[in-house]
């Protein structure tokens, strides 16, 4: 473990009523029953014991981290930056992340969140639908168009996921933003 890592206990996780399929698997991998429930661990073991989603969700039992958190939520949408074909969502991510630093008050952090709400309601999610239908356009028939962009989908949503993942090993390693 490096110094520096994010740590969480068993009995930070419990307090915070996780579900019984988590609880049961982070629980076995840190020594079932007779577990220490106050012995600290790296929080990106959950990643490997359990999951991503896991992870993600036990973060809730560290807020002092939420800032850091936070930039980590910002990155990853950053990585579909590009399918945001309206400023009020890019605009949203640039204060989030000033937040995260202490650089915009949290009235401006619930504005740029509306904001991007209603950004997200105006285009009806269409960027990635798009998206996804342009790397299926070269097939022929409907249905094909339509296995086509379900592949692209699930490939673009796994690279994504595996990046995720990487990038939250990485800063719950470090402790810090890297």
């Amino acid at each position: 473990m490096t110094t520096n890592a994010i740590t969480i206990s068993l009995a930070e996780i419990r307090e915070q009523s996780p579900c019984a399929v988590g609880w049961r698997k982070v629980l076995a991998a840190k020594g079932g029953k007779d577990a220490d429930m106050e012995a600290r661990f790296p929080l990106a073991d959950i990643i490997e014991t359990n999951s991503l989603d896991d992870c993600l969700w036990a973060m809730r039992c560290r807020p002092e981290y939420n800032n850091l958190w936070r930039k980590y939520a910002v990155w990853c949408a950053r990585q579909v930056e590009h399918l945001m074909t309206d400023d009020r969502s890019k605009s949203a991510l640039n204060v989030a992340w000033r937040h995260s630093d202490g650089l915009a008050t949290d009235e401006e952090l619930a504005a740029g969140g509306g904001a991007a709400r209603a950004a997200a309601r105006a285009t009806g999610g269409g960027a990635a639908w798009a998206a996804t239908s342009a790397a299926a356009s070269s097939a022929g028939s409907s249905a094909a168009r339509a296995a086509a962009r379900a592949s692209a989908w699930d490939v673009a949503r796994a690279t994504a996921w595996a990046a995720q993942k990487q990038k939250l090993i990485e800063i719950l390693n470090a402790g810090e933003w890297v």
